[in-house]
């Protein structure tokens, strides 16, 4: 990427709001996941990263969270298989001990002008790779929650004012945006909450590797802020909403999209 995104600030301080706990992100080599794990790591967590197959991307992270002292654990593999799913939960538990929080993460898209170029193909693999891995991810990680523990997912905008280009990708967002708040009804007399974020306009590798030119310049720039956000500033608010300063917080959203929904 010609600009690179920014993970975390140099000026962000840790205050062990995470301390002893242990977080499983998915989609965390790169992008909102890369520095939601390094957040965390600075906060006192552990972490386990789930990943595709960018592996160099997923040392660079597992190397950014030990550089604050805490442990990563790298799982590879496709999370849109059950199986992987639970495997990635144990292999978490098992190395790290235990596991508090889950954030699932990961989501992929790709641009059509119009409904009619959405192919059947297409709209399973976004569904089947957006979707999926929420439930199974989800299943699996309650399993060994107590009170206490988190879930957090990464929405949309898109899911809340639609999108013209990426109207399968807004409608897996949708359907996460539900889940959350379904499964944060289903769960909360265990003492345990579920929440998302719904990022607008972040600079990702997703964004270089899904748009051309043309659309990379004008990323973001249709907000009241006029530019797109940076990782470092989307998660803050997963750090929120993983730690007990947000014990009050359940089947909410926290949108950070440079002022998206003014105007």
């Amino acid at each position: 990427m010609t600009r690179k995104p920014e993970t975390i600030r140099d000026s962000y301080r840790g205050s062990g709001k995470l301390e002893g706990r242990a977080a499983l992100i998915t989609g965390g080599d790169s992008g909102i996941g890369r520095a939601v794990a390094v957040h965390f790591a600075r906060e006192g967590a552990d972490v386990a990263v789930l990943y595709l197959d960018e592996d160099d991307d997923a040392r660079d992270t597992q190397a950014m969270v030990e550089a604050e002292g805490q442990r990563c654990l790298l799982i590879r593999g496709d999370a849109r298989r059950q199986a992987f799913c639970k495997n990635a939960v144990a292999r978490t538990v098992k190395t790290l001990g235990r596991l508090d929080v889950l954030v699932n993460n990961l989501a992929d898209h790709t641009e059509q002008a119009k409904l009619e170029d959405i192919t059947a193909a297409q709209l399973r693999t976004t569904f089947e790779n957006n979707v999926f891995p929420f439930f199974h991810l989800s299943r699996y990680a309650l399993e060994h929650f107590g009170p206490g523990s988190t879930i957090i997912n990464t929405g949309s905008v898109t899911s809340f004012r639609g999108s013209d280009h990426l109207i399968d990708y807004a409608a897996t967002k949708g359907a996460i945006e539900s889940f959350t708040y379904s499964l944060a009804k289903n769960v909360v007399d265990r003492g345990i909450r579920v929440n998302g974020v719904a990022p607008g306009p972040i600079w990702t590798p997703l964004i270089t590797s899904t748009f051309d030119k043309k659309k990379q310049r004008e990323f973001g720039r249709n907000t009241p802020m006029k530019r797109p956000g940076q990782p470092s500033e989307v998660a803050p608010a997963f750090v929120y909403l993983a730690c007990d300063d947000s014990s009050y917080v359940t089947g909410q959203f926290i949108h950070v999209n440079g002022g998206g929904f003014i105007g």
